[in-house]
């Protein structure tokens, strides 16, 4: 089950049908933040190398040891496009596991609107960053499935409060 609408309630039998108990792995999933920002009607997505292949995602990374999410996702934005922005809600928070090596993730992904393009130089590992429609992102290799699900739940209106996260 899904916990996208606020009706929806997750019990204890709803679990068992869908999820087994047996524990596959003891590794705890990586936090990662990942930030839709939208001017214009596009989507500003960075480009860089994942084995090999050039592959495009939102501004995403890993949240350090010593932040909070969300100060992750003003961090990612700025090393990843050089852009400031301003958080606005909450589109939504992910489990994925990479189907190429198992490494689980949880990925928080917020809202955003653009503030200035600073001169900051980009993360070495971005090739470059990019404004993006949805028609010219589904022509392109996706780093993870989560990537256009994002957009997507961003477009159906999926906002939730930046106070959900306690600090």
């Amino acid at each position: 089950m899904a916990l996208t609408h606020e009706t929806e309630t997750l019990t204890q039998e709803d679990n068992k049908k869908s999820a087994s108990f047996t524990r596959q792995s003891t590794a705890l999933p990586h936090l990662t933040v990942a930030v839709v920002v939208e001017r214009e009607g596009k989507f500003l997505f960075v480009e860089e190398e994942d084995n090999g292949e050039i592959v495009y995602n939102q501004p995403a990374g890993h949240v350090e040891s010593d932040e909070t999410v969300t100060e992750a996702a003003l961090r990612e934005a700025l090393e990843e496009t050089a852009w400031e922005v301003n958080l606005n809600s909450i589109v939504g928070i992910y489990h994925h596991t990479a189907p190429s090596n198992g490494v689980r993730y949880v990925r928080v992904c917020f809202a955003a609107s653009p503030v200035r393009l600073t001169e900051s130089s980009l993360d070495p590992d971005i090739l470059g960053a990019h404004w993006l429609t949805l028609t010219e992102l589904s022509q392109l290799t996706l780093r993870s499935p989560l990537v256009l699900k994002v957009v997507q739940d961003y477009l159906a209106g999926a906002r939730y409060p930046l106070t959900l996260i306690q600090t």
